[in-house]
């Protein structure tokens, strides 16, 4: 599935966006709070994608 590629690709960011708003930078807050939403929503397709596969069978 693609949008499981896209998960691991928007974690890998936020990891690396956690560990630098751990050091005291605001702005990787900003931007790990977005990563998050982002993969709120892919998550959310998976699940959607998975119920309509397993639906259809």
């Amino acid at each position: 599935m693609e949008q499981i590629t896209k998960l691991k690709e928007l974690i890998a960011l936020a990891e690396a966006d956690a560990a630098k708003f751990e050091s005291g930078n605001n702005a990787a807050g900003t931007r790990l709070r977005n990563a998050m939403q982002q993969i709120k929503v892919t998550a959310q397709e998976v699940r959607t994608a998975v119920t309509e596969k397993k639906n259809t069978k």
